[in-house]
């Protein structure tokens, strides 16, 4: 058993593939059409994948019930300026520091709406 990706709908692909893949270091591993929804799979170093599926319609997604996706990265603080800087990132949770947890983290909206949580692993 293993968990294999998350499927989200987005309306403006260009800016989440943006947002994901040049504001967050990702990488597009796949893409493939089905029954009209184009279905864009991004990752990083382990096998998870997130999939964004998009059509020719606006749905106007709500993150309903999604409270966020988790991606880990190398410096927090650098990713939120950057993300609000050059990707039109909105900043749900400031960055902060759980020392019992032994990570930096902050929460920023992606251009769809979907809350991400910057997860920087900080060394002992």
């Amino acid at each position: 058993m293993d968990v294999l990706h998350t499927a989200v709908w987005v309306d403006d692909i260009e800016a989440q593939l943006s947002f994901y893949c040049d504001g967050l270091g990702l990488e597009r591993t796949r893409e493939f059409d089905l029954d009209g929804v184009t279905n864009t799979y991004i990752g990083g170093e382990s096998d998870a994948e997130i999939q964004f599926k998009h059509d020719d319609t606006e749905r106007n997604p709500e993150p309903a019930g999604i409270d966020h996706l988790a991606v880990g990265v190398d410096d927090v603080d650098g990713t939120v300026d950057e993300l609000v800087d050059r990707y039109d990132g909105e900043i749900v949770d400031e960055p902060r520091t759980l020392e019992d947890k032994g990570v930096r983290i902050a929460f920023v909206a992606d251009p769809e709406g979907y809350v991400v949580e910057l997860i920087e692993t900080l060394e002992a």
